[in-house]
């Protein structure tokens, strides 16, 4: 069975998804899994994983800046006073993804994020779902789509206003911030966020 590690030009071992393209390549080297402990940080994955749902990673970094652009860099204070007209101003920005049930998540989600401000924030509940352990996965095969705490986190930012936050899309955001690793056993990320041990 192949592992799914790659061994780049740089004698760095690394995941097929991150070994080919450069932009993946980046991400995964200096920003994937590492920990993002801020508002303002935890709302930008967060709104990009939601835009991400049933699309390609690559696709959504490709339009990062353009998503920056869009949504006021992510700022939920300028977001959510987003109006019909910002909406119909988004489903013609060819820079971003035109889904307006995403575009509506998102303004819906910032005003979710500004209310939980007066029960310690964003940030913390999300990290308040770390679990005991992180995965081990030595094959791509072995990495999970979700966990009990995925689901557990969907289910409460839900109950506080939340969309698109679905347990899939909630262990991809887990991942992303360093809250699990996933890096595979024999990659030269694992063990690096200072989070969990190699």
């Amino acid at each position: 069975m192949s592992t799914g590690i790659i061994i780049g030009d740089d004698n760095l071992a690394r995941p097929a998804w991150a070994a080919a393209d450069p932009m993946m390549r980046t991400y995964y080297d200096t920003e994937w899994g590492m920990p993002v402990r801020d508002e303002h940080g935890v709302f930008e994955r967060l709104s990009l994983e939601a835009f991400q749902s049933g699309l390609s990673w690559a696709t959504i970094l490709r339009k990062r800046e353009n998503f920056r652009a869009a949504f006021a860099a992510f700022d939920p204070e300028v977001i959510e006073g987003f109006d019909e007209a910002k909406v119909e101003e988004l489903l013609g920005n060819a820079g971003i993804i035109r889904n307006r049930a995403k575009i509506l998540a998102t303004i819906k989600n910032a005003k979710a994020t500004i209310a939980l401000r007066e029960d310690g924030g964003l940030a913390e509940l999300v990290w308040s779902f770390q679990p005991d352990s992180t995965p081990m996965p030595s094959a791509i095969e072995e990495v999970p789509t979700t966990s009990p705490e995925s689901l557990a986190l969907s289910k409460a930012l839900r109950r506080r206003g939340f969309a698109f936050v679905g347990p899939t899309t909630m262990f991809a955001l887990m991942e992303a911030l360093g809250i699990v690793d996933t890096h595979l056993l024999g990659s030269h990320r694992r063990g690096t966020s200072g989070v969990w041990p190699a």
